[in-house]
């Protein structure tokens, strides 16, 4: 199995879970501090690794008219302030070739590759010459089996830091299925596998001009794909008033919610792993 290192963190198939977590996109610095800092004291009482991950740009959405984030060299330089001050990894989108080289500008720790550019030949090769971490999305129109490929661009740079990351798959208009056969499938690569407990729950411009989603399944899709055992990370998007957020509230985890949630999918995650030994 291959592992990688995110500043102190082992990240690899076979190691405890490392939790991904952020709101959808940055508001502003104040609150996405305030988030990172929570979420750092949540994992800190569990003892469990965090990254923190937002957005400074939702370049997707189902509208003109809904709001992208706070935009390019502000965002980076507010995960970089949380990064200094928290000491904690970050990780946030690119969209554009040139995003890659100015994440490592701002010493970004992990870049990662939204699901429908998860096939874009000259996005993946600029990511994986930065020489930073990526972890891939895998694209909701694609196959598990044909994520070797996506990895396989990468690491034609020599940057095998790569993390694959399961999303669900398209399931009729306005719909996502997760096939938890896909983790194990992916996991042959020996590259970290992700699981996106929130985006799985997604439905994608099911509100008309926006998506909408549903958390009340996201523990239970949660503690299903930690339960294969074959997980190195999960991917959790979360917010102190969801229901007020910018993008993605439907589908985003309560900040309240998230000691429970996090504590229960550690006890699995030790549990399996164990019994894998």
């Amino acid at each position: 199995m291959k592992e990688i290192n995110v500043q102190n963190i082992k990240i690899s198939n076979q190691s405890p879970i490392t939790v991904i977590a952020g709101p959808c996109q940055i508001e502003n610095r104040e609150h996405a501090y305030r988030i990172a800092a929570e979420l750092l004291d949540i994992c800190r009482d569990l003892n469990m690794n965090l990254i923190f991950k937002s957005s400074f740009d939702k370049a997707n959405r189902s509208s003109i008219y809904g709001r992208r984030g706070v935009g390019l060299n502000f965002g980076l330089n507010i995960l970089n302030e949380i990064k200094t001050r928290l000491g904690v990894p970050v990780l946030t989108d690119i969209h554009e070739k040139d995003h890659a080289q100015l994440a490592k500008v701002y010493e970004i720790d992990v870049i990662q590759i939204p699901a429908f550019l998860c096939r874009q030949t000259d996005l993946l090769i600029a990511a994986g010459e930065s020489g930073l971490a990526i972890n891939v999305k895998k694209g909701q129109f694609l196959a598990p089996h044909d994520m070797k490929n996506v990895a396989e661009k990468i690491s034609s740079t020599g940057n095998e830091r790569i993390m694959l990351c399961e999303r669900g798959y398209t399931h009729g208009y306005n719909n996502l299925v997760v096939d938890m056969r896909s983790l194990p499938i992916m996991a042959r690569t020996e590259y970290p596998i992700v699981y996106d407990a929130t985006h799985s729950v997604q439905q994608p411009g099911g509100l008309g001009a926006s998506s909408g989603g549903d958390r009340g399944m996201v523990p239970y899709l949660a503690r299903a794909a930690v339960a294969t055992g074959c997980l190195a990370a999960v991917f959790i998007e979360c917010h102190d008033d969801p229901d007020l957020a910018p993008s993605d509230g439907p589908n985003m985890i309560k900040m309240s919610d998230m000691p429970k949630l996090l504590k229960d999918l550690k006890s699995i995650d030790e549990l399996v792993k164990s019994q894998c030994e």
